[in-house]
């Protein structure tokens, strides 16, 4: 058993294979956080935690005349609310008495074999083959009658502890949650440590940005009613020091596609303490009597390996733990050709067999029809919602196209956009009140779309019967599923106005119930999640989609930063990744290159390229598929970093047993008479020899790992190399 209980000391001790986590039941039952780190076997840290009068923090009730107990300086594992702690809490609700306040205490606890479960959320699972332990830790609130359910599993072998929360109410009346936070995680002290975190925008989403820690509160989240392009559920708390290959670093990763929020707070004892849940914009959830809320997961994870261990963790917890899908290992994904760059709206049958028939020449295995196949869809300005067959572009139906793309011998995908709804749509005249607009105003548009009110089960009966009436109607390998606008007007016309604070939880719950109902009923579906590029990617998504769209810029040498920040903790198997006509001056070969750190395929109109173009894409297309075990399962290192000024940008996959690896390097930086440049691998076994792209040269893995491979000086701008290394 992964956890321990200590009856004499209260000890809850939670080890990992490389990792301790501990906590005890301390003074008047409160639950005290001691310690989360490298392994401590049978350690009782009790003795950690100092108590003393401190000024105006104020004392629990029930310590009487003793003045040294304050919950204000205590590190705790889930903050109380009006409880004499003021710094950042993880709970905030409204008792059935109009009262704010929790003070929630150990009442029982339950250890048991297996994986907690989440009835509302996705999460992650536990594999047949691998053991999980589970900690249910109740802290009640006799007074106001409501409990805190506390969920931890460890994941022994993957070094992985999860937390989840749950808040019932045992009352005869209502209760309202204003805040909840899924994680609570108090440092005893935090001056000398770092905040990182995957900011961005549209087109350059998780850019990596680091911060030193000062006593303030740090806020990552968003408001946009998804995680967002602007930021990502994910942060780490490293040490100073901490770098690529050293370091102690802690992920924290919110299993939620909605608002979210992570506070990190360096207190005045120079204490630090990170909540992570829900962001509490516009959020007021009534929870009746009887009832209980259910807060998203938190995947957890720690190394002393910096930033690489810690992305290892993550990229083998995700591949295994989080999608269920056929496509995440047991059937590889085809290379794919997208629709959209090559003809955005203006095509017809016609047109796509053209496309494909020149794909098929490029070693390409699947063509995807992308937006404007539906309704009145000439442009971006009408047609969501009408998920019918535009029989005037794709004539005789889409039965009849798919089995012509079959009859070239390649698959076939299709475009969505389920959330959305355009005003000038039948859906839109048949039932306006399907579409959030706040009554008496005026709607903000985007992209002249409107967002379909998610939370109403009439909403999303609609989706489910029409979106799986075309996926039922013809052989569809592949589904691209977009949401191109940030939710605004928020408002649900079928809940009261006392309730309208559920609206944005409500929404991702509806949105869940959709894709169980569509994607998971569809497991020989490959599934691809979008929302403007990577506008929502994260792990609640992942949880239904085998891979996402990183983001709608194609630019290459910008997709350098963009798989850069994604690879921290998203599998490079996850990172929807295609070849287009973006960077002009950039080379095909190089766009490869860049493509194969990802699933790979093209966004172009294939029947403009020349026959040498379609012979070098098919030479590439052979090439990922050769590459595609190591790069999809083998571990990923960063070898450089593209927001540092330097020359070349390079990456590497290594397989598990570290017989085989795919070195790539980009010139970025050209310079006159510049340096000779070397590019040093990671992770291969120093004695081992290993050959170099299948030619004569043979090296020590040590050799390449420390004095490192000579990159040519004498080349284009935007050149790449691909080293591919094999032991002998």
């Amino acid at each position: 058993m992964s956890i321990i209980f200590n009856e004499q000391s209260k000890t809850f001790t939670l080890h990992t294979r490389h990792t301790t986590y501990q906590m005890k039941i301390g003074n008047l039952d409160y639950l005290l956080h001691l310690y989360y780190g490298p392994t401590m076997h049978d350690a009782d840290l009790s003795y950690q935690i100092m108590q003393y009068d401190r000024g105006f923090s104020g004392n629990p009730y029930e310590s009487r005349d003793s003045r040294t107990f304050s919950l204000d300086a205590q590190p705790q594992e889930f903050s109380t609310q009006q409880q004499g702690d003021f710094r950042a809490a993880s709970i905030e609700v409204v008792n059935a008495d109009g009262s704010y306040s929790f003070n929630g205490k150990v009442s029982r606890f339950t250890i048991q074999e297996g994986k907690y479960e989440l009835t509302t959320l996705p999460c992650t699972f536990a594999r047949e083959d691998e053991h999980a332990d589970t900690l249910e830790i109740i802290l009640s609130d006799d007074i106001s009658d409501v409990e805190v359910i506390l969920l931890y599993s460890v994941f022994e072998e993957a070094d992985i502890i999860t937390r989840a929360v749950k808040v019932f109410n045992k009352g005869d009346a209502s209760i309202h949650l204003k805040k909840i936070m899924s994680v609570c995680l108090d440092f005893l002290n935090g001056l000398d440590m770092d905040l990182v975190s995957l900011p961005g925008r549209y087109g350059q989403e998780r850019q990596v940005e680091r911060q030193k820690m000062t006593h303030h509160i740090h806020t990552i989240g968003s408001v946009r009613g998804s995680s967002s392009h602007q930021q990502n559920p994910f942060v780490i708390l490293c040490g100073r020091e901490s770098c690529e290959d050293y370091g102690a670093c802690y992920g924290f990763s919110l299993v939620y596609s909605g608002n979210f929020l992570a506070e990190a707070e360096l207190d005045q004892y120079d204490q630090l303490r990170l909540v992570m849940g829900i962001n509490p914009k516009q959020f007021v959830y009534e929870i009746r009597p009887g009832e209980a809320f259910e807060g998203p997961e938190v995947v957890m994870a720690f190394t002393e390996h910096g930033f690489t261990g810690l992305t290892h963790l993550y990229h083998d917890f995700y591949r295994a733990n989080l999608c269920r899908s056929k496509f995440v290992s047991d059937v590889r994904r085809p290379v794919l050709i997208n629709s959209w760059e090559a003809a955005f709206m203006d095509f017809d049958d016609v047109k796509l067999i053209e496309i494909a028939k020149a794909a098929k020449n490029m070693g390409v295995d699947m063509l995807v029809m992308d937006d404007g196949w539906f309704g009145k869809r000439d442009d971006d300005n009408s047609g969501l919602g009408d998920w019918v067959v535009n029989e005037e572009k794709i004539r005789g139906g889409l039965h009849k196209l798919v089995e012509q793309i079959n009859s070239l011998g390649m698959k076939f995908g299709i475009w969505f956009e389920p959330e959305m709804v355009s005003e000038d749509s039948d859906l839109y005249r048949a039932h306006p009140e399907w579409a959030m607009q706040i009554p008496g105003r005026h709607a903000v548009r985007s992209r002249n779309q409107m967002a379909l009110d998610m939370s109403r089960k009439d909403v999303q009966d609609y989706l489910i019967q029409s979106v799986n009436a075309i996926l039922d109607d013809a052989d569809i390998y592949y589904v691209k599923w977009d949401i191109n606008r940030s939710l605004a007007d928020i408002w649900s016309n079928v809940l009261s106005p006392d309730k309208q604070g559920e609206v944005y939880h409500r929404y991702i719950l509806g949105l869940y119930r959709v894709m169980n109902e569509i994607i998971l009923t569809h497991p020989d579906i490959l599934f691809e999640g979008c929302s403007g590029g990577g506008g929502r990617y994260d792990p609640g998504m992942l949880h239904y989609y085998p891979q996402y769209w990183v983001s709608d810029n194609n630019n290459p040498i910008d997709r350098l930063k963009l798989h850069y920040g994604t690879s921290f903790v998203y599998p490079i198997s996850t990172m929807g990744a295609h070849i287009s006509d973006s960077g002009k001056f950039v080379p095909l070969q190089t766009k490869a290159v860049v493509a194969m750190c990802g699933t790979f395929g093209y966004e172009l109109d294939a029947s403009k390229l020349s026959e040498e173009e379609q012979d070098i894409c098919r030479e590439q297309s052979d090439l990922f598929r050769k590459y595609y075990p190591i790069i999809f399962s083998g571990d990923y290192y960063r070898l450089s970093n593209p927001f540092e000024v330097g020359n070349m940008t390079a990456w590497q996959h290594v397989t598990k047993d570290k017989t085989e690896s795919l070195l790539s390097v980009v010139v970025t930086n050209l310079t006159c008479n510049g340096p000779q440049e070397y590019v040093k691998a990671k992770g291969l076994i120093p004695d081992a020899m290993y050959r170099i792209n299948d030619g004569e040269q043979v090296l020590s893995g040590a050799a390449l790992m420390h004095a490192g491979l000579p990159i040519d000086r004498e080349v284009p701008e935007y050149s790449s190399f691909q080293f591919y290394l094999k032991q002998v």
